[in-house]
């Protein structure tokens, strides 16, 4: 962010919560707008199926769902999904992980809206089995989505990609399907294939072209592999269920998702808020919408500040990416003794000169959502307003994993 842009976006923020003490977590909500813009114009023409914990705020999940071109929830646990359709969020949710959840598979049984409502995730028989333990043998109907495994295996036992579904090839996902088909109480609606290898790996990262031009070599290649697989894999499910959906995609990948005509739906979530791991994609550039400060508690040295707490590292292998980035005012790094810290963060650079004690540091989180378990509310701004302040999942006194 050049100096002068990010001075007045310091100056607008620091005006919208002067009468707010941080620590705080805001959400520029013409930057969430931009954003929600921005994955519709990727998509295709493809509805985008919202990811919920990219983004843990309900106030925030009905405008996503507002805007043109979105429609349902990819949730991340049961329990999450059902507290969003009882809220009224929505009456469209895959859950997108398999679930051994028993208390909440009972409350999904037990509530005939929720199940027309919830779809859960299955990629393997084990799973049904825990369900049909869980609620009996003659459980209502649950609906089932099947994930198929959307890595890269190029060569021998290589593997890139996340370790996700172990059911990759047609003749293995129609054996589950089959499955699912041959036992009362499930019906089969969906199918699901998250390519994590393009959609959640940056192709342009700063300052690292070999490795970005080898990123990109993979990503191609990978995604011509999967979109082959997929559509085999599509039509020999179809051969033997209705399917009303096949999900696909990621915020990273939407426009190349799109292009695979065996995918009816996209999922997206983290390109609303903007986080710094979306910084380093060459077919995009996210708004950063989602911001937290922190105020300047000491001055320790010449040219160093620390501010209150800081200590919010993102999920993930801990490299130095996963921890928050100040940017307001531009010229501040964290220390590599001391990073990110539980209860301090000191902060060195140009910029520690102008800071004072009770001034406030502005940070962006590594993975969006992510920010919503270390606050309970949102200030909404608005040009340099705060128009509204909305709980997160955590400030609604929920916590779902």
């Amino acid at each position: 962010m050049r100096a002068v842009t990010a001075d007045r976006f310091r100056a607008r923020y620091d005006a919208a919560t002067a009468d707010i003490d941080p620590p705080l977590a805001i959400v520029d909500r013409a930057a969430f707008d931009a954003n929600a813009a921005q994955l519709r114009a990727r998509s295709g023409g493809r509805p985008i199926r919202v990811a919920s914990k990219s983004v843990r705020c309900v106030a925030l999940l009905r405008r996503a769902l507002a805007q043109p071109g979105f429609a349902g929830l990819l949730c991340y646990s049961l329990a999450e999904a059902l507290y969003l359709v009882d809220a009224g969020v929505t009456e469209d949710a895959v859950v997108g992980y398999p679930t051994v959840d028993r208390a909440a598979l009972r409350a999904l049984a037990a509530d005939e809206r929720a199940r027309a409502a919830i779809t859960i995730m299955v990629d393997d028989p084990a799973q049904l089995d825990l369900v049909t333990a869980a609620l009996g043998p003659r459980h209502p109907e649950i609906r089932v989505c099947l994930e198929m495994d959307a890595s890269w295996r190029p060569v021998g036992g290589a593997h890139v990609g996340v370790r996700r579904s172990p059911v990759r090839t047609p003749r293995q996902v129609v054996a589950l399907a089959r499955q699912v088909l041959a036992r009362p109480g499930f019906t089969l609606v969906g199918l699901m294939a998250y390519e994590a290898q393009i959609a959640g790996l940056g192709d342009a990262a700063r300052g690292r072209p070999l490795r970005s031009a080898a990123l990109r070599w993979m990503q191609r290649r990978s995604m011509a592999e999967l979109s082959e697989r997929r559509a085999a894999v599509v039509a020999a499910v179809r051969a033997v269920a209705e399917l009303e959906f096949v999900n696909g995609g990621g915020t990273g990948s939407l426009e190349r998702t799109a292009g695979d005509e065996s995918v009816t739906e996209l999922a997206a979530g983290s390109g609303l808020l903007g986080p710094t791991l979306f910084d380093g994609y060459r077919a995009f550039q996210p708004r950063p919408a989602a911001l937290f400060a922190l105020p300047v508690v000491r001055r320790p040295a010449r040219g160093v500040v620390t501010v209150f707490g800081g200590g919010y590292p993102a999920s993930g292998v801990a490299h130095r990416d996963r921890l928050p980035v100040p940017v307001l005012p531009a010229g501040l790094r964290l220390t590599g003794t001391e990073g990110a810290g539980e209860v301090q963060t000191p902060l060195t650079g140009p910029a520690t000169r102008q800071l004072r004690v009770g001034d406030r540091v502005w940070f962006r989180h590594a993975k969006a959502g992510e920010l919503a378990e270390r606050f309970a509310e949102f200030h909404l701004v608005v040009g340099d307003r705060v128009v509204g302040t909305v709980p997160t999942y955590r400030g609604s006194g929920h916590c779902f994993g």
